[in-house]
């Protein structure tokens, strides 16, 4: 497998790996990605951002999906209860994570996170922030396996509340 800058060949790919998770999340009842949003325009600007990543199977198939940035996140200036790494150190943020539904329960959210974590440690940036609705229990269940603390409450541009966890990688 091989994480890598996305293309705007893999958009098409993209959007089906993140319709199939507005799906997945609807099954579960979980208004999460449920109002138009993440959609084309939005991964449009990831990738000219070069902060859209898809990761690439053996067969050359994408089959994960990411935007992860050291851009400071506008949202994350207010949250109800405190970051473990001060706002004004760099930090990493990752959003609009998505498997590909035949590859979900593999560990290939857990291996997408561990690559951003490396490449945040070769970069000497010491943390990870991530938020997720309260009712994805699936990625609360993730973050949290893999050593994220939940830090508080944070509300999204259009004022959604998300749970807000990081990572202090070194």
């Amino acid at each position: 497998m091989r994480l890598q800058l996305s293309t705007t060949s893999d958009i098409q790919s993209i959007l089906q790996i993140i319709n199939d998770a507005k799906t997945h999340l609807k099954s579960q009842k979980i208004d999460q990605w449920q109002n138009g949003y993440p959609n084309q325009t939005q991964i449009e600007q990831d990738i000219t951002n070069n902060e859209s990543y898809v990761l690439i199977n053996d067969e050359h198939q994408v089959i994960a999906t990411s935007m992860f940035s050291i851009r400071p996140e506008p949202t994350y200036k207010v949250i109800d209860g405190e970051w473990k790494i001060n706002e004004n150190e760099k930090y990493g943020v990752i959003h609009r994570l998505a498997i590909d539904k035949n590859y979900r329960k593999k560990g290939i959210a857990s291996y997408v996170l561990k690559e951003f974590h490396q490449k945040l440690m070769k970069q000497q940036i010491r943390s990870l922030k991530i938020d997720t609705h309260e009712d994805n229990h699936e990625m609360q269940y993730l973050v949290k396996k893999l050593g994220y603390v939940y830090c508080g409450i944070i509300f999204t541009e259009y004022n959604a509340k998300r749970f807000a966890f990081e990572k202090v990688i070194i």
